[in-house]
Protein backbone atom coordinates (compact mmCIF):
# COMPACT_ATOMS: atom_id res chain seq x y z
CA UNK A 1 0.00 0.00 0.00
CA UNK A 2 3.17 2.13 0.17
CA UNK A 3 3.43 5.17 -0.41
CA UNK A 4 1.09 6.07 1.99
CA UNK A 5 1.48 10.17 1.88
CA UNK A 6 1.69 12.20 -1.42
CA UNK A 7 6.01 11.70 -1.32
CA UNK A 8 8.42 14.58 -1.75
CA UNK A 9 8.81 15.20 -5.63
CA UNK A 10 9.67 18.93 -5.65
CA UNK A 11 6.94 20.48 -8.59
CA UNK A 12 4.33 18.15 -7.35
CA UNK A 13 4.60 18.97 -4.20
CA UNK A 14 4.82 22.12 -4.47
CA UNK A 15 1.77 22.10 -6.16
CA UNK A 16 -0.10 20.12 -3.42
CA UNK A 17 1.33 22.84 -0.82
CA UNK A 18 -0.10 25.21 -2.75
CA UNK A 19 -3.53 23.73 -2.56
CA UNK A 20 -3.83 22.94 0.80
CA UNK A 21 -2.78 26.93 2.02
CA UNK A 22 -5.81 27.41 0.02
CA UNK A 23 -8.21 25.23 0.65
CA UNK A 24 -7.96 25.90 4.65
CA UNK A 25 -7.95 29.80 3.67
CA UNK A 26 -11.15 29.29 2.01
CA UNK A 27 -12.60 26.93 4.37
CA UNK A 28 -12.43 29.42 7.01
CA UNK A 29 -13.84 32.29 4.94
CA UNK A 30 -16.99 30.13 3.95
CA UNK A 31 -18.40 29.92 7.59
CA UNK A 32 -18.76 33.77 7.32
CA UNK A 33 -20.71 34.41 4.60
CA UNK A 34 -24.42 34.47 6.59
CA UNK A 35 -25.99 34.16 9.80
CA UNK A 36 -25.15 30.67 11.56
CA UNK A 37 -28.82 29.84 11.89
CA UNK A 38 -29.50 30.30 7.81
CA UNK A 39 -25.98 28.52 7.52
CA UNK A 40 -27.66 25.58 9.38
CA UNK A 41 -30.26 25.42 6.98
CA UNK A 42 -28.34 25.57 3.98
CA UNK A 43 -26.53 22.76 5.40
CA UNK A 44 -29.93 20.58 5.65
CA UNK A 45 -29.89 21.59 1.50
CA UNK A 46 -25.83 20.31 1.47
CA UNK A 47 -26.21 17.18 2.73
CA UNK A 48 -29.25 16.03 0.60
CA UNK A 49 -27.49 17.36 -2.29
CA UNK A 50 -24.28 15.76 -1.25
CA UNK A 51 -27.11 12.29 -1.25
CA UNK A 52 -28.05 13.34 -4.68
CA UNK A 53 -24.34 13.48 -6.15
CA UNK A 54 -22.92 10.18 -4.29
CA UNK A 55 -25.80 8.28 -5.72
CA UNK A 56 -25.02 9.34 -9.10
CA UNK A 57 -21.56 8.16 -8.33
CA UNK A 58 -23.11 4.88 -7.65
CA UNK A 59 -24.92 4.72 -10.61
CA UNK A 60 -28.23 4.90 -8.94
CA UNK A 61 -30.11 8.32 -10.10
CA UNK A 62 -32.47 9.96 -7.67
CA UNK A 63 -34.51 12.77 -8.20
CA UNK A 64 -34.12 15.76 -5.66
CA UNK A 65 -37.66 15.90 -5.23
CA UNK A 66 -37.68 12.26 -4.45
CA UNK A 67 -35.45 12.72 -1.72
CA UNK A 68 -37.75 15.49 -0.65
CA UNK A 69 -40.65 13.38 -0.61
CA UNK A 70 -38.70 10.44 1.59
CA UNK A 71 -37.25 13.21 4.20
CA UNK A 72 -41.12 13.58 5.11
CA UNK A 73 -42.10 10.43 5.17
CA UNK A 74 -43.42 10.10 2.02
CA UNK A 75 -42.54 7.19 -0.56
CA UNK A 76 -43.22 6.16 -3.53
CA UNK A 77 -45.51 3.40 -4.74
CA UNK A 78 -43.03 2.46 -7.31
CA UNK A 79 -40.86 -0.22 -5.83
CA UNK A 80 -37.44 1.04 -7.16
CA UNK A 81 -38.27 4.45 -6.56
CA UNK A 82 -38.77 3.75 -3.11
CA UNK A 83 -35.84 1.58 -2.04
CA UNK A 84 -33.64 4.66 -3.99
CA UNK A 85 -35.30 6.81 -1.23
CA UNK A 86 -34.69 5.24 1.42
CA UNK A 87 -30.59 4.55 -0.01
CA UNK A 88 -30.92 8.54 0.24
CA UNK A 89 -32.24 8.41 3.66
CA UNK A 90 -30.08 6.43 5.03
CA UNK A 91 -26.97 8.29 3.32
CA UNK A 92 -28.15 11.68 4.70
CA UNK A 93 -29.08 10.50 8.57
CA UNK A 94 -25.35 8.78 8.55
CA UNK A 95 -23.68 12.25 7.19
CA UNK A 96 -26.30 14.36 9.86
CA UNK A 97 -24.78 12.27 12.81
CA UNK A 98 -21.34 13.41 11.45
CA UNK A 99 -22.34 17.14 11.00
CA UNK A 100 -23.58 16.85 14.20
CA UNK A 101 -20.45 14.91 15.98
CA UNK A 102 -23.09 12.38 17.34
CA UNK A 103 -21.68 9.55 16.56
CA UNK A 104 -19.49 8.88 19.38
CA UNK A 105 -15.96 8.00 18.19
CA UNK A 106 -13.13 10.28 19.71
CA UNK A 107 -10.69 8.72 16.89
CA UNK A 108 -12.79 8.84 13.49
CA UNK A 109 -9.45 7.62 11.54
CA UNK A 110 -10.32 3.44 13.20
CA UNK A 111 -11.80 0.78 12.02
CA UNK A 112 -14.53 0.71 14.62
CA UNK A 113 -15.42 4.10 12.71
CA UNK A 114 -14.99 2.84 9.39
CA UNK A 115 -17.58 -0.22 10.07
CA UNK A 116 -19.88 1.70 11.86
CA UNK A 117 -20.03 4.12 8.76
CA UNK A 118 -21.14 0.83 7.07
CA UNK A 119 -22.93 -0.60 9.19
CA UNK A 120 -25.06 2.43 10.20
CA UNK A 121 -25.67 3.38 6.23
CA UNK A 122 -26.46 -0.74 5.29
CA UNK A 123 -28.72 -1.81 8.29
CA UNK A 124 -31.40 1.34 6.93
CA UNK A 125 -31.40 -0.29 3.61
CA UNK A 126 -34.59 -2.41 2.13
CA UNK A 127 -33.42 -5.84 1.41
CA UNK A 128 -33.27 -5.42 -2.42
CA UNK A 129 -30.09 -3.65 -1.91
CA UNK A 130 -28.59 -5.77 0.93
CA UNK A 131 -26.90 -8.66 -1.15
CA UNK A 132 -24.57 -8.46 -4.74
CA UNK A 133 -24.82 -10.71 -7.50
CA UNK A 134 -21.98 -13.01 -8.44
CA UNK A 135 -22.50 -13.50 -11.89
CA UNK A 136 -19.88 -16.38 -12.47
CA UNK A 137 -21.06 -18.35 -9.18
CA UNK A 138 -24.74 -17.25 -10.60
CA UNK A 139 -25.50 -16.75 -6.38
CA UNK A 140 -26.62 -13.64 -4.37
CA UNK A 141 -24.32 -13.00 -1.51
CA UNK A 142 -25.58 -11.10 1.59
CA UNK A 143 -24.18 -7.96 2.79
CA UNK A 144 -23.67 -7.59 6.43
CA UNK A 145 -23.92 -4.41 7.57
CA UNK A 146 -20.03 -3.02 9.26
CA UNK A 147 -18.24 -6.20 8.56
CA UNK A 148 -15.32 -6.94 6.33
CA UNK A 149 -15.94 -9.43 3.27
CA UNK A 150 -15.00 -12.56 3.39
CA UNK A 151 -14.17 -13.34 0.12
CA UNK A 152 -11.46 -11.39 -2.71
CA UNK A 153 -12.81 -9.47 -5.22
CA UNK A 154 -12.32 -7.77 -8.44
CA UNK A 155 -13.53 -4.34 -9.13
CA UNK A 156 -13.10 -2.98 -13.17
CA UNK A 157 -9.04 -3.53 -13.88
CA UNK A 158 -8.39 -3.14 -9.61
CA UNK A 159 -7.75 -6.74 -7.61
CA UNK A 160 -9.16 -5.80 -3.99
CA UNK A 161 -6.40 -6.94 -1.36
CA UNK A 162 -6.81 -10.73 -0.48
CA UNK A 163 -9.94 -11.10 2.28
CA UNK A 164 -7.69 -12.45 4.67
CA UNK A 165 -5.55 -9.50 4.93
CA UNK A 166 -8.40 -6.53 5.24
CA UNK A 167 -7.89 -6.44 8.86
CA UNK A 168 -3.99 -5.39 8.43
CA UNK A 169 -4.04 -3.14 5.96
CA UNK A 170 -7.03 -1.48 7.84
CA UNK A 171 -4.96 -1.46 10.85
CA UNK A 172 -2.19 0.23 8.85
CA UNK A 173 -4.42 2.85 7.33
CA UNK A 174 -5.37 3.83 10.42
CA UNK A 175 -1.86 4.27 11.49
CA UNK A 176 -0.87 6.31 8.70
CA UNK A 177 -3.59 8.10 8.78
CA UNK A 178 -4.13 8.98 12.67
CA UNK A 179 -4.91 12.85 13.30
CA UNK A 180 -3.21 12.83 16.22
CA UNK A 181 -0.19 12.05 14.73
CA UNK A 182 0.05 14.71 11.80
CA UNK A 183 0.62 18.02 11.94
CA UNK A 184 -2.13 20.57 10.14
CA UNK A 185 -0.54 20.60 6.91
CA UNK A 186 -0.05 16.27 6.30
CA UNK A 187 -3.92 16.37 7.78
CA UNK A 188 -5.42 17.79 4.42
CA UNK A 189 -2.57 15.89 2.50
CA UNK A 190 -4.01 12.79 4.12
CA UNK A 191 -7.41 13.58 3.83
CA UNK A 192 -6.81 13.44 -0.01
CA UNK A 193 -4.32 10.29 0.03
CA UNK A 194 -6.86 8.34 2.35
CA UNK A 195 -9.50 8.41 0.25
CA UNK A 196 -7.80 6.51 -2.71
CA UNK A 197 -6.09 4.34 0.06
CA UNK A 198 -9.50 3.04 1.74
CA UNK A 199 -10.96 2.23 -1.74
CA UNK A 200 -7.50 0.61 -2.72
CA UNK A 201 -8.13 -2.00 0.17
CA UNK A 202 -11.86 -2.38 -0.66
CA UNK A 203 -12.79 -3.66 2.99
CA UNK A 204 -16.31 -4.11 2.18
CA UNK A 205 -17.85 -6.47 -0.11
CA UNK A 206 -19.87 -3.31 -1.26
CA UNK A 207 -20.62 0.37 -0.32
CA UNK A 208 -16.41 0.92 -0.26
CA UNK A 209 -17.34 4.74 -2.30
CA UNK A 210 -19.78 5.39 -0.31
CA UNK A 211 -17.81 4.44 2.89
CA UNK A 212 -14.92 6.28 1.52
CA UNK A 213 -17.02 9.63 0.92
CA UNK A 214 -18.34 9.34 4.36
CA UNK A 215 -15.33 8.74 6.00
CA UNK A 216 -13.48 11.58 4.00
CA UNK A 217 -16.18 14.20 4.69
CA UNK A 218 -15.85 13.28 8.18
CA UNK A 219 -11.80 13.40 7.85
CA UNK A 220 -11.90 17.04 6.25
CA UNK A 221 -14.26 18.39 9.19
CA UNK A 222 -12.42 16.97 11.66
CA UNK A 223 -9.45 18.73 11.27
CA UNK A 224 -11.35 21.95 10.57
CA UNK A 225 -11.92 22.19 6.48
CA UNK A 226 -14.82 20.94 6.06
CA UNK A 227 -18.19 21.55 7.33
CA UNK A 228 -21.87 20.74 6.36
CA UNK A 229 -21.49 23.77 4.01
CA UNK A 230 -19.87 22.25 0.78
CA UNK A 231 -19.26 18.54 -0.19
CA UNK A 232 -16.50 16.91 -2.21
CA UNK A 233 -18.58 14.37 -3.70
CA UNK A 234 -20.82 17.00 -5.99
CA UNK A 235 -16.66 18.16 -7.74
CA UNK A 236 -16.27 14.06 -7.87
CA UNK A 237 -19.77 13.63 -9.74
CA UNK A 238 -19.98 16.19 -11.74
CA UNK A 239 -16.20 15.00 -13.02
CA UNK A 240 -16.79 11.31 -12.72
CA UNK A 241 -14.82 9.90 -15.62
CA UNK A 242 -11.75 12.03 -14.31
CA UNK A 243 -12.14 10.79 -10.75
CA UNK A 244 -12.16 7.28 -11.63
CA UNK A 245 -9.28 7.71 -14.15
CA UNK A 246 -7.32 9.55 -11.15
CA UNK A 247 -7.97 6.39 -8.64
CA UNK A 248 -7.05 3.86 -11.45
CA UNK A 249 -3.76 6.45 -11.93
CA UNK A 250 -3.13 6.17 -8.35
CA UNK A 251 -3.89 1.94 -8.24
CA UNK A 252 -0.54 1.22 -10.39
CA UNK A 253 2.40 -0.09 -9.51
CA UNK A 254 5.64 1.84 -9.06
CA UNK A 255 6.83 3.00 -12.29
CA UNK A 256 10.94 2.69 -11.96
CA UNK A 257 13.20 4.09 -9.87
CA UNK A 258 11.80 7.56 -9.98
CA UNK A 259 8.12 6.85 -9.26
CA UNK A 260 8.87 6.85 -5.09
CA UNK A 261 9.68 3.73 -3.11
CA UNK A 262 6.45 1.92 -2.25
CA UNK A 263 4.85 -0.85 -4.13
CA UNK A 264 2.05 1.98 -5.77
CA UNK A 265 3.03 4.61 -8.07
CA UNK A 266 4.23 7.82 -6.15
CA UNK A 267 3.53 10.15 -9.16
CA UNK A 268 -0.33 8.34 -9.36
CA UNK A 269 -0.91 9.16 -5.67
CA UNK A 270 -0.01 12.88 -6.56
CA UNK A 271 -1.68 13.40 -9.24
CA UNK A 272 -4.83 11.79 -7.56
CA UNK A 273 -4.48 14.41 -4.52
CA UNK A 274 -4.34 17.10 -6.34
CA UNK A 275 -7.36 16.31 -8.32
CA UNK A 276 -9.12 15.53 -4.99
CA UNK A 277 -7.51 19.11 -3.54
CA UNK A 278 -8.81 20.53 -6.52
CA UNK A 279 -12.37 19.12 -6.27
CA UNK A 280 -12.71 20.18 -2.49
CA UNK A 281 -11.70 23.77 -3.67
CA UNK A 282 -13.89 24.34 -6.41
CA UNK A 283 -16.62 22.97 -4.15
CA UNK A 284 -15.86 25.82 -1.61
CA UNK A 285 -15.56 28.36 -4.57
CA UNK A 286 -19.32 27.14 -5.59
CA UNK A 287 -20.61 27.27 -2.25
CA UNK A 288 -19.34 30.56 -1.32
CA UNK A 289 -20.40 32.15 -4.43
CA UNK A 290 -24.05 30.50 -3.84
CA UNK A 291 -24.41 31.94 -0.28
CA UNK A 292 -22.45 35.31 -0.55
CA UNK A 293 -24.47 37.17 1.51
CA UNK A 294 -25.44 39.88 -1.16
CA UNK A 295 -26.04 37.59 -4.10
CA UNK A 296 -28.32 34.99 -1.73
CA UNK A 297 -30.50 38.09 -0.56
CA UNK A 298 -30.78 39.74 -4.40
CA UNK A 299 -32.01 36.25 -5.63
CA UNK A 300 -34.59 35.99 -2.88
CA UNK A 301 -35.44 39.12 -3.86
CA UNK A 302 -35.84 38.98 -7.69
CA UNK A 303 -37.81 35.80 -7.05
CA UNK A 304 -40.25 37.66 -4.22
CA UNK A 305 -40.43 40.05 -6.62
CA UNK A 306 -41.88 37.67 -9.08
CA UNK A 307 -44.64 36.46 -6.48
CA UNK A 308 -45.42 40.10 -5.99
CA UNK A 309 -46.08 40.73 -9.52
CA UNK A 310 -48.04 37.85 -9.42
CA UNK A 311 -50.28 39.44 -6.56
CA UNK A 312 -48.89 36.17 -4.34
CA UNK A 313 -47.10 38.61 -1.89
CA UNK A 314 -47.71 41.36 0.14
CA UNK A 315 -45.09 44.40 -1.71
CA UNK A 316 -43.07 44.22 1.50
CA UNK A 317 -42.64 40.72 2.04
CA UNK A 318 -39.16 40.96 1.19
CA UNK A 319 -38.65 42.68 4.32
CA UNK A 320 -39.22 40.09 6.60
CA UNK A 321 -37.17 37.14 4.38
CA UNK A 322 -34.07 39.99 4.59
CA UNK A 323 -34.60 40.35 8.25
CA UNK A 324 -34.55 36.52 8.06
CA UNK A 325 -31.19 36.21 6.66
CA UNK A 326 -29.60 38.89 8.28
CA UNK A 327 -30.23 38.57 11.89
CA UNK A 328 -31.17 34.48 11.62
CA UNK A 329 -34.69 35.42 13.14
CA UNK A 330 -37.20 37.43 14.57
CA UNK A 331 -40.18 37.05 17.56
CA UNK A 332 -43.68 37.51 15.71
CA UNK A 333 -43.96 40.76 17.54
CA UNK A 334 -41.50 42.40 15.67
CA UNK A 335 -43.49 42.01 12.09
CA UNK A 336 -45.13 45.20 12.09
CA UNK A 337 -42.30 46.70 13.05
CA UNK A 338 -40.16 45.36 10.32
CA UNK A 339 -42.59 45.90 7.73
CA UNK A 340 -43.64 49.21 8.91
CA UNK A 341 -47.41 47.85 8.77
CA UNK A 342 -50.42 47.22 10.79
CA UNK A 343 -50.32 44.46 12.63
CA UNK A 344 -53.22 42.77 10.98
CA UNK A 345 -51.72 43.33 7.58
CA UNK A 346 -48.25 42.22 9.26
CA UNK A 347 -49.67 39.32 10.63
CA UNK A 348 -51.27 38.48 7.07
CA UNK A 349 -47.98 38.48 5.06
CA UNK A 350 -46.58 36.48 7.79
CA UNK A 351 -48.78 34.04 7.16
CA UNK A 352 -48.37 33.93 3.77
CA UNK A 353 -44.79 33.49 3.79
CA UNK A 354 -45.15 30.39 6.23
CA UNK A 355 -47.67 28.87 4.68
CA UNK A 356 -45.56 29.31 1.27
CA UNK A 357 -42.52 27.86 3.11
CA UNK A 358 -40.29 30.65 2.73
CA UNK A 359 -40.05 31.23 7.20
CA UNK A 360 -40.64 28.93 9.06
CA UNK A 361 -41.20 28.88 13.25
CA UNK A 362 -41.81 25.42 15.43
CA UNK A 363 -45.26 27.02 16.95
CA UNK A 364 -46.98 30.33 16.92
CA UNK A 365 -45.14 31.89 20.07
CA UNK A 366 -41.39 30.77 18.28
CA UNK A 367 -39.04 33.21 16.45
CA UNK A 368 -39.64 33.12 12.90
CA UNK A 369 -36.43 31.60 10.69
CA UNK A 370 -35.75 31.09 6.70
CA UNK A 371 -37.18 28.33 5.23
CA UNK A 372 -36.34 26.80 1.72
CA UNK A 373 -39.32 25.58 -0.12
CA UNK A 374 -39.13 23.58 -2.95
CA UNK A 375 -40.02 25.85 -5.39
CA UNK A 376 -37.34 28.76 -3.71
CA UNK A 377 -34.52 26.15 -4.00
CA UNK A 378 -34.49 26.46 -7.51
CA UNK A 379 -34.13 30.62 -7.41
CA UNK A 380 -32.14 30.78 -4.10
CA UNK A 381 -29.55 28.12 -4.64
CA UNK A 382 -29.17 27.69 -8.27
CA UNK A 383 -27.17 24.85 -9.17
CA UNK A 384 -27.53 22.63 -5.86
CA UNK A 385 -28.24 20.11 -8.31
CA UNK A 386 -26.93 20.96 -11.66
Amino acid sequence: MLPLQDGKNAEKRRNIDNLIAELREKSVLLKSKLNPKVLSLIGDQVRLMNCYYSNLIEGHPTKPKDIEDALKGEFSNVAETRDLQLEATAHIEVQRTIDYGEHGFEEIVSEDFIKWIHRAFYENLPESLKFVVDDKAEERIPIIPGEYRTRDVIVGHHIGVPYKDVDSFAHRFCSAYSISKLGRHEQVAAAAASHHRLLWIHPFLDGNGRVARLFSHAYLKEIGVGSDLWSVSRGLARDSEKYKRMLAKADSERDGALDGRGNLSLFGLQEFCIFFLQCCIDQIDFMGRLIDQDGFLGRIEAHTNVLIAKGELHPKSFKLLSCAVKEGEFGRGEVSEIMGVSRALASKTLSELLKRGLLQSIDKKAPVRLAISEEAKEYWLPGLFG
